[in-house]
Parts: C-alpha cells; structure tokens; sequence
C-alpha cells in the first residue's frame, strides 16, 4: 500500500484495520475496542477473546476506562471495530426495542467477590421487571448486604448488558446509576417497567 501525504482518513482507517486484524491473527490483541453512538450518548465497548469485557457510558471518560483496562486487563489495546460487531448488533436492537436479552459471551474479568455474584445475577431480573437492592441481596446468598449491592450495581463493567438498570429502591425510586439518572429512566421507560 503507498501512503501520500498528508494521510486520508480513509488510508488510516485502512491501517487501524490492518494493524487489528494482524493482532488478532498473531494473537497480540488483549482488548479490542470501538465506541458506538446511542439514543444515551456515545458508548466505549471493549472485548477480550473471552468476550465483552467492558461497556462505558461517555460520562466514564473513555481514555479513563481505556487505561483501567490496560491496568486490570490487559496493556495490548486497540481500536478494532469489527471485533465487536455483534454487541453492537445486539445493543442496536435492544435499544431499538427489538432485543430483550442478550446473548453475547461476556468477560467477567472485572468483576469478582461479593461484586461479581451480584453482576452474575443481574440477568435473573427479567426485561421489564425491577427488583430491590435487598431482593437482589438475597438472591446472591447475603440478604443483609442491601449497601453492598448498590456498590456492586454502581460499579457494574458492563451496564446495560448486565441490567444493573433493574435494581430499583425498597420504596420503588429509581436509585442511581453509573450512566446517570436520566439513562437509566431511558432504559426502564424503553423496557415497560417505569
């Protein structure tokens, strides 16, 4: 390939393409990421060759979220769009309303503890239900850690997928989340639950 100066963008998304598929043939890449545009503002998506690993809200700041990965797991980090097809294909269609759950491989490497069971059980709130921080509580086995569970949720790597959305107060108030309170009305009112 002959490169001109000064460099198109279209020789340079043919480099960043090239470069990620050599990675991922030689097996370099620990991280592929892409960001994808949404009714919720853009998304920072991130995969390992187990599967996602992380999804970020903009509010996150990216290049912060960019660095924890490298730090948590993994310093081989690329922009790899085509690596993620198929979770953007996924949260296309349940932010469209044609999706409601998802079946991609996930990566819980970010997730382990107390924290990690409850991300595990998440999935168990079906689309268009909630539950408590105290119903979720039980279903990890600790009925009492009611606090715990708000961190684990406000701590969530992989919003949205692992429907941290769900978890609601006792008195039925929303409750925070990591994308901000007017996401996570977004997803509620989206799924028929608000």
């Amino acid at each position: 390939m002959t490169i001109e100066f000064p460099v198109s963008e279209a020789h340079l998304t043919a480099l960043r393409e090239s470069l990620a598929d050599r990675a991922d043939l030689g097996g370099d890449l620990g991280v592929a990421y892409r960001t994808l545009d949404t009714p919720l503002g853009a998304l920072l998506l991130a995969a390992t060759e187990r599967g996602l690993v992380r999804v970020a809200f903009e509010r996150e700041e990216f290049d912060r979220v960019l660095e924890t990965l490298a730090e948590r797991v993994s310093p081989r980090i690329l922009r790899a769009p085509g690596r993620l097809d198929e979770a953007v294909r996924e949260l296309e269609e349940y932010l469209t309303g044609r999706r409601t759950r998802f079946d991609l491989h996930l990566d819980h490497a970010l997730s382990s503890g107390f924290r990690g069971e409850v991300h595990r059980h998440l999935p168990e709130i079906g689309y268009g239900r909630t539950a408590s921080y105290a119903e979720v509580a039980a279903l990890a086995g600790r009925p009492r850690a009611v606090r715990a569970v708000g961190t684990a949720c406000g701590t969530n790597p992989l919003p949205i997928v692992v429907p941290c959305h769900r978890v609601v107060r006792s008195d039925g108030s929303a409750g925070g989340y990591l994308g901000g309170p007017e996401a996570k009305a977004y997803l509620l009112r989206l799924e028929g639950a608000a």
